[in-house]
């Protein structure tokens, strides 16, 4: 089964920018639409950005449009996030997740990596 494990996690001040890395380790995964979510302490696992299989359709939540760049790389198994202008609201625990269908609902998607953590400081 695809195997997902994020990457690239870790403390950032408020403004600055990551780059979030999301793997398939153990086969391709070019037909597989991909999402990253996110889930702070006490929150609901929240939508943050979605990217069809061939790349060509993306959309986002809109907290993080125009900052946020979701991204894939077929020939390497690979999806990213490029977070840009952090803010304290977006400390979290990233996930990515892939699925059959392009959507905002965590419920479309049944392969989920185990989430690397983003933390903002002011």
């Amino acid at each position: 089964q695809v195997q997902l494990v994020e990457s690239g996690g870790g403390l950032v001040q408020a403004g600055g920018s990551l780059r979030l890395s999301c793997a398939d380790s153990g086969r391709t995964f070019d037909n597989y639409h991909m999402g990253w979510f996110r889930q702070a302490p006490g929150k609901e696992r929240d939508f943050v950005a979605g990217i069809s299989w061939s790349g060509g359709t993306t959309f986002y939540a809109d907290s993080v449009k125009g900052r946020f760049t979701i991204s894939r790389d077929n020939a390497k198994n690979t999806v990213y996030l490029q977070m840009n202008s952090l803010k304290l609201e977006d400390a979290a625990v990233y996930y990515c997740a892939g699925g059959r269908f392009l959507s905002s609902d965590s419920k479309e998607y049944y392969y989920w990596g185990q989430g690397t953590p983003v933390t903002v400081s002011s």
